[in-house]
C-alpha cells in the first residue's frame, strides 16, 4: 500500500502542481504499467519533485537511484526506503544498486536515473555515465529520455535569486531508446544522452522568454547548446562536434 508514499503525495501534489506553471510534452509516452526506465538531465536539486510530478500524471510512482548520502540521516534514510527509493555509491559502480533497480523493473516499476551523475554546472547535459546503459541491457528494457528546463530556477545554483511561486517548469518526454540484449555499454549511454540532449532543445524551444525587467537570465540557453558530449573519449567527442559545426554551417548558408 505504501502509505509513506501517499502521505508524500497528498503533502506536496498540491504546493508542487498549483505553485508553479508546468508544461508537459509527451506524456503519453510513459507506459501506464509495466516497467519503465526514465532518463534526464539534471540542473537542480528540484529536479527529483519535477520527476515525481511528472510520472504523477501519468498515474504511476517513482523510484530514483539516489546518492546513498542521503540514506545515512537516520529519519531521512527511514523515509526513503520505505518509499522504494534506491541508494547508490556515486563512482563506484555499485552493482548492489543496479541489482535492487532490476529487481524494481521486474517487479513492473517506474525507475528513474541520472545517467550525469550530478547537476550539471553550466545547464547543459553533460557526458552519461554508463550505468544506465548497463541497468537496461540486463533488465531488458528500453530507456524512456526526458528532457527538463526551468527547475534551475525554483531551487537555483549557489548565489543566484530564486524565483519559485509560478515558475515556468518544462518537461518534454522523447522516443523510447531500444537497447538490446549486446548493446554495448558506451554507444548505448551516448545514444541515450543524445535523445536526451532532443528532449532539453524542445523544452528550450517551448520555454517562455524572459522577462523585459529581468536583466540577469542567468538561467537562459539556446537549444544548440543542448549537444551530445561523448563518454567514449576525446576522439568520438571531436568527431561529434566536426559534425555539430558541419549541420551549424549548413543552417547558416
Amino acid at each position: 500500500m505504501e502509505p509513506l508514499y501517499r502521505l508524500a503525495e497528498v503533502l506536496l501534489r498540491p504546493p508542487v502542481r498549483r505553485g508553479l506553471r508546468w508544461r508537459v510534452e509527451g506524456l503519453e509516452r510513459i507506459p501506464a504499467d509495466g516497467p519503465v526506465l526514465l532518463a534526464s538531465n539534471h540542473l537542480s536539486y528540484f529536479d527529483p519533485l519535477a520527476i515525481a510530478n511528472l510520472t504523477d500524471l501519468a498515474g504511476r510512482r517513482v523510484r530514483f537511484l539516489a546518492k546513498a548520502e542521503l540514506f545515512r540521516n537516520r529519519a531521512l534514510g527511514a523515509a526513503l526506503r520505505s518509499m522504494g527509493q534506491i541508494p547508490v555509491v556515486r563512482g563506484t559502480g555499485d552493482a548492489a544498486a543496479l541489482d535492487a533497480a532490476a529487481a524494481a523493473l521486474a517487479a513492473g516499476r517506474c525507475v528513474h536515473v541520472f545517467p550525469e551523475g550530478t547537476i550539471s554546472d553550466d545547464l547543459d547535459p553533460m557526458a552519461g555515465k554508463t550505468g544506465l546503459a548497463r541497468l537496461a541491457r540486463a533488465a531488458g528494457v528500453d530507456v524512456v529520455p526526458v528532457g527538463l528546463w526551468g527547475t534551475q530556477r525554483v531551487i537555483p545554483p549557489k548565489g543566484r535569486k530564486a524565483r519559485r511561486f509560478r515558475t515556468p517548469v518544462v518537461m518534454v518526454v522523447g522516443e523510447t531508446v531500444p537497447v538490446g540484449p549486446g548493446a554495448n555499454p558506451r554507444e548505448t549511454t551516448d545514444r541515450i544522452m543524445a535523445a536526451v540532449c532532443a528532449a532539453v532543445a524542445r523544452a528550450r524551444r517551448l520555454y517562455p522568454p524572459p522577462e523585459d525587467s529581468e536583466r540577469d537570465a542567468w538561467w537562459v540557453r539556446p537549444p544548440e547548446s543542448a549537444r551530445l558530449r561523448s563518454c567514449r573519449g576525446r576522439v568520438a567527442q571531436a568527431e561529434l562536434d566536426a559534425q555539430f559545426e558541419a549541420r551549424a554551417e549548413e543552417g547558416r548558408s
